[in-house]
């Protein structure tokens, strides 16, 4: 299969005054193919959402970025900003956390589309509303043509959401990049959502990488999972066999917090103590001081993984690590 994209030991460093860099994103490398659903999970802080910003080239003037991002044949870690931009809402398309802060609240949510359609497209404004009705439409959007000229507050969260992601595939991208996509919806809408996400890669062959930190949505929705903790990859994997027979102690921890409607109250389980502070973080392994695996190596050697049958895991615990293959994520 095609790589639609390819990430090469790509880090982000915020500079922070008067302290030293925090490395939001450290060395992390991975592909993710054509037509695949691919999640990153884990908790918040773990450099999931920098790592969005940094393939979509909206990182703050305070970040610096390394490594490569490879997208199809470009490589954007060279391009200047001016050509960033022109992939951005046409190759590249992007699904904010949240839609009512993505959406201009002064026009309607129909001009709003058309007007993504003909920033990159040479179309005029009769056909770029009749696509964008059409788009509207498609994503569930009822009496899209009536409802075209509605402002943002005049709809639900869900359906805001759902104006959002008709937006991010007006022009037909090569990747979507999803970031949070059902945070603050209900369970009911947000299967919705999770549907509309499915049957647009579904019918399009549209390429999507999902940052979650809800693992339901994940084993409902993708192909395979890359779990990071502390701005590092720790276990990448197909999402069968992540649920299943997860060989990492953070991605067992996060599976083991994931709440069931049959768990009795006061019971659910956490992860005792708090990702490390990304400016200092701790040698060896960074997930070592909260593990209840961890050995002496783990506080000071990084730990190494196996690339056998497309599970890769970071882990001194796991016994892969005892191959010495090279660390997880590195031609992932």
């Amino acid at each position: 299969m095609t790589s639609v994209l390819e990430l090469d030991r790509l880090s982000v460093h915020y500079r922070i005054e008067g302290r030293p860099a925090a490395s939001a994103v450290d060395e992390v490398s991975l592909h993710v193919e054509e037509g695949e659903i691919f999640a990153l999970v884990g908790e918040s802080g773990c450099g999931k959402s920098s790592l969005a910003m940094a393939i979509m080239g909206l990182l703050p003037a305070n970040a610096e970025l390394g490594g490569r991002i490879r997208f199809g044949e470009t490589d954007l870690t060279e391009l200047p900003e001016h050509e960033w931009r022109r992939l951005r809402g046409d190759r590249l398309g992007m699904v904010f956390q949240d839609p009512l802060t993505s959406l201009d609240p002064s026009f309607g949510v129909g001009d709003q589309i058309a007007e993504t359609i003909r920033a990159h497209r040479p179309v005029d404004s009769k056909a770029a509303r009749r696509r964008a009705v059409e788009l509207l439409q498609e994503v569930g959007i009822p009496a899209a043509e009536r409802r075209y000229g509605d402002a943002p507050h005049r709809f639900s969260g869900g359906m805001r959401q759902r104006v959002v992601i008709a937006a991010a595939v007006a022009n037909d991208p090569a990747l979507l990049v999803a970031d949070e996509p059902t945070t603050a919806l209900d369970v009911t809408i947000q299967a919705q959502i999770l549907d509309l996400i499915r049957g647009l890669r579904d019918r399009h062959r549209t390429t999507i990488l999902l940052i979650a930190h809800d693992l339901g949505v994940v084993a409902q929705l993708a192909d395979r999972v890359g779990v990071m903790y502390a701005g590092q990859l720790v276990e990448v994997g197909p999402v069968a066999d992540i649920f299943s027979r997860p060989e990492h102690p953070y991605t067992r921890a996060l599976l083991a917090a994931q709440p069931t409607a049959a768990q009795a109250p006061g019971t659910l389980r956490v992860i005792e103590g708090q990702v490390p502070d990304l400016s200092h973080p701790p040698a060896g392994c960074r997930f070592a001081p909260r593990c209840p695996l961890a050995m002496a190596v783990c506080t000071t050697v990084p730990p190494v993984g196996s690339l056998g049958s497309g599970h890769l895991v970071a882990c001194w615990a796991s016994p892969a690590s005892a191959s010495q293959a090279a660390p997880v994520g590195v031609g992932a």
